[in-house]
């Protein structure tokens, strides 16, 4: 199967060509479409100097947010499979195999690589663990399921399994917006322990506590709605 990875980028010119540099090491990325969220600190810039047929550049004129440069490049992308890569460098893309696993064994239509089942880590950012954690168990609560990482970065897909759903988040809440509708169509999801290294906000971290009530929202919305 044609493994599609779709990497939002948004102002991470430090370390966008480094993450494709892991991706491609990895030699299980058939494509690789890196969405460019109207960023303006150079990104731009560093993927056009890119000549490389297997990365696909679309850019958006404007800052719209993660969900909606993941929407971009799901509409872009011509795999079978698609990976979900944030160009941070918080996901190692040596966990890329693991994922891929349980979809060649033909057990999954979604894979989740999961942060809190073991793997190593950067103990570090506690209160963004807290919040991961309490919205996970109120997304089991809510729709009778027993993930342990509803937040990851790290989403693998059969398109088969994304056909029909709309994607109408265009910030970070697309992760619990894509998390409800699966789960309200009973995809088989399967979680495999991923390796995390998370950054501090003066390293460039964008997440804020503003969108953990964000995605409490998503999560009640989309259980009743959509």
């Amino acid at each position: 199967m044609k493994l599609s990875i779709v990497m939002p980028v948004y102002n991470e010119a430090q370390t966008i060509l480094e993450i494709l540099k892991r991706v491609k090491a990895t030699g299980v990325a058939d494509e690789i479409v890196v969405v460019d969220d109207g960023s303006q600190d150079g990104t731009a810039d560093a993927l056009a100097d890119l000549n490389d047929p297997q990365v696909r550049l679309v850019a958006h004129r404007r800052n719209q947010g993660k969900g909606a440069a993941v929407r971009t490049g799901i509409q872009a992308a011509q795999g079978e499979l698609i990976l979900i890569q944030d160009a941070d460098l918080e996901y190692d893309p040596r966990d890329i195999p693991a994922l891929l696993k349980p979809m060649e064994e033909g057990i999954a239509d979604v894979v989740y690589g999961s942060r809190f089942m073991g793997g190593p880590r950067r103990p570090t950012m506690f209160w963004h663990m807290v919040a991961n954690k309490l919205l996970t168990l109120i997304t089991n609560i809510l729709y009778n399921n027993i993930l342990t990482d509803m937040e990851t970065g790290y989403k693998l897909f059969r398109r088969e399994a994304l056909a029909g759903i709309t994607i109408r988040s265009n910030s970070f809440n697309f992760e619990p917006e894509i998390t409800a509708k699966l789960l309200k169509r009973r995809a088989r999801i399967y979680e495999v322990p991923i390796s995390f290294n998370p950054r501090d906000y003066s390293e460039g971290k964008k997440i804020k506590l503003k969108d953990a009530f964000e995605a409490l929202w998503a999560l009640l919305k989309y259980r009743f709605v959509d």
